[in-house]
């Protein structure tokens, strides 16, 4: 392999491991660390792995073999990830929407007041 094709070698795997690393970001696995937080941004996740994707789509055929499984097993661990995060993020506000159900519908119930009860 010639030098300038391992340089571009070089900047493809810094490509995708950053991708990556932006997706792991997203999804609230590994901390910003800009911010030095773990925050979920699903939209920020997404938009990695559908980069990572057009990128294995325009460069199909054009891969060394160590490329293409760095690629790969990139995607493969990053969408089922996503699947997983996304379920639980979607849990999480289904649980959210039925406390706030519950304490709307314990609001809105009329109080017993002691006169308003029936004598036995």
């Amino acid at each position: 392999m010639s030098k300038e094709n391992e340089e571009f070698n070089q900047y493809f795997l810094q490509l995708v491991l950053g991708l990556q690393s932006s997706a792991w970001m997203g999804m609230g696995k590994t901390m910003n660390p800009a911010t030095r937080e773990l925050k979920v941004d699903l939209n920020m996740a997404r938009d990695s792995i559908d980069t990572l994707l057009m990128l294995k789509e325009k460069t199909k055929g054009n891969l060394t073999q160590t490329e293409r499984g760095l690629l790969e097993n990139a995607m493969q661990d990053l969408e089922l990830n996503f699947i997983e995060v996304t379920k639980k993020q979607e849990e999480e506000q289904r649980k959210q929407s039925e406390q706030k159900e519950e304490k709307k519908e314990k609001k809105s119930e009329p109080k017993n007041s002691s006169h308003d009860q029936k004598a036995d």
